[in-house]
């Protein structure tokens, strides 16, 4: 006599192994995956989400600006400079913020008066603000209580840089693969140390005026215009078009610095990454290849050193 459980229909009454009666099917689209993972700008809330919007909302705006060689032109959304010891730096290297947050009710230390004290001297706003919101404006990163907005640099046209207001014959270097944005910074800091009137970096596969770009420059990017050219070689036709000379830096070169003769000219200093040198395009560009001598065969310089060594050594020719 099957008693409890037993007598339910379809009970097992032995300890044997058998067939298993499974669903049949019935619940198959349960077991369907939902498909690939969206990308981080598709999901809602995800902090790059939120800055796809914030840029599609910019793009959208009537009068905003597109393309790499409109005038005023930006590159990217702004910026955030955050930690006590990089935002302390960047204010007194005058890099232009547009609001300092400082966390609510923070112990502050030298670093955080001093940074308050120059945020209110070059008219920053200085806003408290919660440690939750802090860390949405960094993205997570360690701020320390503090964080300076930075807003996007505005580029000038390359056109704009052939009627610069300057002193002298007009000199501008341009960038061919340049991507260190301290790079940047140091060679836009020579620039205005040795006379020149402009910079020029491609709209894409180069570094931009970044904040550490602006701290490299150490205040030299607030004078020199720095322009960005959706196509660098045709922008070099443009500049030889109106009477420039258009010079690149190579180790190759077939004239060497202390012999180049177009140092007198109106001048356009083309520099090319360390590792790749310049682009075959930009160097059939240029009407000459210039290289620097160096006692060592093996020793190179950098992007940034190489520019500056160039640009003291036209200056020193303008001279004399």
């Amino acid at each position: 006599m099957a008693t409890g459980n037993q007598r339910r229909r379809g009970a097992r009454t032995s300890n044997k192994k058998g067939m298993i009666v499974g669903s049949g099917g019935q619940r198959r689209k349960q077991l369907k995956g939902k498909g690939p993972t969206p990308r981080a700008e598709e999901r809602v809330g995800h902090p790059a989400a939120r800055r796809a919007a914030k840029a599609a909302r910019a793009a959208d705006r009537p009068g905003a600006r597109r393309g790499g060689e409109r005038r005023g032109s930006t590159r990217g959304a702004s910026e955030v400079v955050a930690g006590r010891n990089s935002v302390l730096e960047a204010l007194r290297t005058h890099i232009p913020g547009t609001a300092l947050y400082v966390a609510s009710r923070l112990e502050s230390d030298d670093r955080i008066k001093e940074a308050i004290s120059l945020a209110t001297e070059q008219g920053i706003a200085v806003l408290e603000a919660p440690r939750t919101e802090l860390d949405r404006l960094t993205d997570g990163a360690v701020h320390q209580g503090i964080a300076l907005q930075v807003p996007a640099y505005e580029y000038a046209h390359p056109d704009d840089l052939l009627s610069v207001e300057l002193p002298g014959t007009p000199l501008i270097v341009a960038l061919d693969g340049i991507t260190d944005p301290r790079n940047l910074g140091a060679i836009i800091r020579s620039v205005g140390a040795f006379g020149g009137h402009g910079v020029v970096v491609p709209a894409r596969r180069s570094a931009g005026m970044t904040a550490s770009a602006w701290k490299t420059a150490a205040g030299a990017a607030a004078r020199i215009p720095v322009a960005q050219a959706t196509n660098l070689t045709r922008a070099l036709e443009g500049y030889r078009k109106a009477g420039f000379f258009v010079v690149g830096l190579d180790a190759d070169g077939d004239v060497q610095l202390p012999g180049l003769e177009l140092a007198d000219q109106p001048l356009v200093v083309v520099v090319g990454s360390e590792g790749k040198g310049l682009s075959r395009l930009v160097r059939e560009t240029c009407d000459q290849i210039v290289s620097i001598p160096m006692a060592g065969v093996t020793e190179s310089l950098n992007a940034g050193i190489a520019t500056a060594v160039s640009l003291y050594e036209i200056a020193r020719t303008r001279r004399r």
